[in-house]
């Protein structure tokens, strides 16, 4: 039995790949501070408590004392619009965290990991839908730190042997389909949570900009349901364990929403009126980005099985059944 160490396992989408590896049959340990994580929602799992950029010693210690087959690494700061604000706070969170990480691995033997990169490396795209070849201009710090990764593995794995699987997200989304899990950032930044969670308590929606160059005037996105998300990880990981060499794959459903559409969506499975207004746009946000998931569905027999209604719905039942997320569940 393959043994895989998450980073940032107890995070949201984090908290789905540890029972996804674990229904493959991998044996599974995460890592994570607990900076956005919740214990809660791994209470079954092992987890290790460990920060990537301020205790070096524990890491290495992890990985000198146990034998890891490969590592999932999904812990990172991922809010665009702070990165503006703090740039800082991202290169020292997902780039020098990510530095310690891969000393650590080279001194336990480990050279196999997938990790989580972003659409946002491809800023505003020069045609849709985007493909893996396509220039990467990000245009926020957050999608900077995200590139700089894969540029990084690239070059760890043509000096050291590290191989990587590098999957670009196309925004996450969804919850379990019992609602027994879900989405619950500290700073909610993402559109769907948003929505849904206002949608229910009767609160005013924000929605950053209605002139975009789009059909509606709203931006357009690729959602993928997070459980799709998963099962991608867990099949590059046994690539690598397999012997595939490093590779980059985008992942979405492979066409946009519009925020409109979303909107209406919620409405609809809510079945609740919307209060909705339209504010300026915010800066880096390009009008309409979506995948091709071509390459990643031929080289993984993989085939996403959720589109957005069965997103809104999951999310819809996670946060009815869970308003304060995992606030008052038991730990």
């Amino acid at each position: 039995m393959a043994k895989i160490l998450v980073t940032g396992g107890a995070g949201y989408i984090g908290s789905f790949m540890v029972r996804e590896l674990q229904n493959k049959g991998f044996e599974v340990v995460i890592l994570d501070n607990l900076s956005q994580g919740h214990k809660e929602s791994v209470k079954d799992f092992r987890l290790e408590v460990i920060d990537l950029v301020e205790e070096k010693e524990k890491l290495d210690t992890l990985f000198t004392s146990e034998k890891f087959d490969g590592v999932v690494h999904m812990a990172g700061f991922i809010q665009m619009g702070e990165s503006y604000r703090d740039p800082a706070k991202y290169y020292k969170n997902n780039v020098y965290g990510f530095m310690n990480l891969l000393d650590s691995m080279q001194k336990g033997g480990v050279n196999k990991i997938i990790i989580s990169s972003s659409a946002g490396v491809y800023g505003n795209p020069v045609k849709l839908p985007i493909e893996e070849n396509d220039p990467k201009t990000p245009l926020n710090p957050y999608g900077e730190t995200k590139y700089i990764l894969e540029r990084m593995l690239e070059d760890y794995d043509a000096a050291y042997g590290i191989k990587f699987i590098s999957i670009r997200y196309f925004n996450a989304a969804g919850a379990a389909l019992d609602g027994s899990i879900g989405e619950d950032h500290p700073k909610e930044s993402h559109l769907i949570p948003n929505i849904v969670k206002k949608a229910l308590e009767g609160e005013e929606i924000e929605i950053f900009g209605s002139d975009y160059k789009t059909p509606d005037g709203t931006n357009v996105r690729d959602y993928i349901h997070v459980l799709d998300l998963v099962e991608a990880h867990s099949i590059a990981m046994q690539k690598l364990i397999d012997g595939a060499e490093s590779n980059v794959y985008n992942a979405g459903i492979g066409r946009g929403y519009s925020n409109k559409e979303i909107l209406d969506t919620v409405k609809e499975i809510a079945g609740v009126d919307l209060k909705i207004k339209f504010v300026s746009r915010r800066p880096g946000d390009a009008d309409a980005l979506f995948a091709s998931i071509e390459k990643i569905k031929k080289d993984f027999s993989w085939q996403p099985k959720y589109g957005l209604k069965e997103i809104v719905e999951t999310a819809v039942l996670w946060h009815r059944n869970h308003p304060s997320g995992y606030a008052n569940m038991d730990s």
